[in-house]
């Protein structure tokens, strides 16, 4: 139960559909009949504005931070970064919204925040750079998840946090291939592209 109970609470934590919940509770709709249908922040934004988009990311993020410190609250030999990955895994796949989840991107990055949390600043600033230069979300977050392979494999080589890289890794895969429909369209040139 020491392994068994955390991983379940972290899974349970990542499958809150918080896109989902706060567009039906709040806005009597389902986000995923809208837009891209994705259960996810950025089609909140587009289809319930950027006071739901904001909500939901915040939620999302926290969810990843949670099931990161989850060891704190708990006397578990889990390592947090598993927490954290399985808890993006429920957001993937979560078992409220008939296994039919988001991205994982700001899931993602609540484990940043939860494991070191000045790396979580690091990819704030890093999406936010690409989204200016590029003006596609999609395509900043596959850059972001690119970098962070590439600047974790350099910290693992120099620290010797090979868990850390590999559970980057793992993650960055999961961004790049849910983002695979996103790369089509952004090879046609029919992608959408966010206003500043």
């Amino acid at each position: 139960m020491d392994i068994l109970l955390p991983v379940i609470i972290a899974y349970l934590l990542g499958s809150i559909p918080s896109a989902l919940w706060i567009g039906k509770i709040f806005y009597k709709t389902d986000i995923r009949t809208k837009g891209s249908g994705n259960l996810g922040a950025t089609n909140t934004f587009r289809t319930l504005g950027a006071k739901a988009g904001i909500v939901v990311t915040v939620l999302d993020i926290l969810k990843g931070t949670a099931a990161t410190l989850l060891p704190m609250a708990m006397d578990t030999p889990v390592h947090p970064l598993i927490l954290g990955l399985i808890a993006v895994i429920g957001h993937i796949f979560p078992v409220f919204a008939k296994f039919k989840g988001g991205k994982a991107v700001a899931t993602s990055g609540g484990i940043l925040l939860g494991y070191q949390w000045p790396l979580f600043l690091v990819a704030v600033v890093v999406l936010l750079i690409a989204l200016k230069i590029t003006k596609m979300v999609s395509l900043s977050s596959i850059i972001l998840a690119i970098v962070f392979i590439i600047y974790t494999t350099i910290y693992a080589i120099n620290t010797g946090d090979y868990p850390f890289m590999i559970v980057i890794i793992i993650l960055a895969s999961f961004i790049i291939f849910r983002h695979r429909a996103n790369i089509s369209r952004i090879r046609n040139g029919t992608e959408p592209k966010v206003k500043w």
